[in-house]
């Protein structure tokens, strides 16, 4: 796409609008319950859909087809990182009030550091084209990673910080409990951060592990930065709600990986393929239509195996549970009939 100057600002401010509603309607602490989650969650991919539907309409049904692609690509590798989130609130013991604020914090974050990411990837990919080598190489490899780690009988049950904060925890000091929605306390005239803060931190720098898969696998479906910009934008806006709505239902998704590993995989042939054809080497490519009707494809098979293989462990889990001990009474009268 031709996407002038104006065109980028205008979408900018409109995305900044759009975050500044959610933060003014999650700005005061509490419960989300499962409807406002999924009412606003229902808002969120309407309102990806019409920026489609707006694309397709304004003739640029190419773009259209790749922004389709990269946001339910986005999206689906988002539910995997909510995983994670719930991993990180569980170590660190946020109070369910205090959930959506850091998540909101956490999905700027990933913005600004996607923005960053998606800015560098395109002016490498303008420059050097032989790079869509590596990032085909490297989501190929990712995919082969996740199909090892889903086989694996090794549950990852708890979040492990990584060294950048607990460098910042050392230096600053930290809390020893929360203090409501502020970030940093005085204790004893030293200023140290709150649990709090620490949290945002946490989620904020694990987003940096989520895009060196995320941002290449768009980049595979599109070299388009106003698309990859978009598609991501709109996947993340949409994070923290959806945290609410399925976070109960992550662990019945438990073939998720594997559908992830495939699309990934897929995404990874396709950029290889890509290279070779701009290398010179006549070779067939994957068009946008196919890979948005292959990915679609394998999220429905991945979650229709995922409710089935759920189902089966919980009947499984049902049939191997013991009996109820006898009660005392019950206990007492088959001793004296005896």
């Amino acid at each position: 796409m031709d996407v002038s100057l104006t065109m980028w600002l205008v979408t900018i401010l409109g995305l900044l609008a759009l975050i500044s509603v959610d933060f003014f309607i999650g700005r005061k602490p509490h419960d989300v319950s499962i409807k406002e989650a999924g009412i606003w969650t229902i808002v969120w991919i309407v309102l990806a859909a019409i920026f489609g539907v707006a694309l397709l309409m304004a003739g640029e049904s190419q773009a259209s087809g790749e922004f389709f692609a990269g946001y339910i690509t986005e999206k689906s590798l988002s539910v995997d990182n909510l995983f994670v989130f719930v991993l990180i609130m569980a170590k660190f013991a946020v109070p369910s009030q205090l959930q959506q604020r850091v998540l909101m914090f956490g999905v700027l974050i990933a913005l600004v550091l996607r923005a960053v990411f998606i800015a560098a990837g395109a002016a490498i990919i303008a420059n050097f084209s032989w790079v869509f080598y590596i990032f085909g190489a490297f989501l190929i490899y990712t995919a082969w990673k996740l199909i090892q780690e889903a086989r694996s009988d090794e549950d990852e049950d708890d979040f492990e910080e990584n060294r950048l904060l607990k460098s910042i925890e050392r230096k600053f000091g930290v809390a020893d409990r929360y203090h409501g929605t502020k970030l940093f306390i005085r204790v004893n005239g030293k200023r140290v951060l709150t649990p709090l803060m620490v949290v945002m931190l946490a989620i904020g720098t694990t987003d940096v592990l989520f895009a060196l898969d995320s941002i290449p696998a768009i980049f595979g479906l599109t070299q388009d930065p106003y698309i990859v910009f978009t598609a991501n934008a709109f996947a993340l806006m949409g994070l923290r709600q959806l945290y609410f709505l399925i976070g109960g239902l992550l662990t019945k998704l438990v073939h998720l990986s594997y559908g992830l590993s495939v699309i990934l995989g897929f995404i990874g042939v396709k950029l290889v393929l890509h290279a070779l054809h701009e290398s010179g080497v006549h070779v067939p490519e994957i068009s946008t239509p196919f890979s948005l009707v292959f990915i679609c494809g394998v999220l429905i098979v991945t979650t229709i195996t995922s409710l089935i293989a759920s189902r089966k462990q919980q009947r499984r889990a049902g049939q191997d549970k013991p009996e109820t001990e006898p009660t005392a009474a019950e206990a007492e009268k088959d001793s004296i009939e005896a």
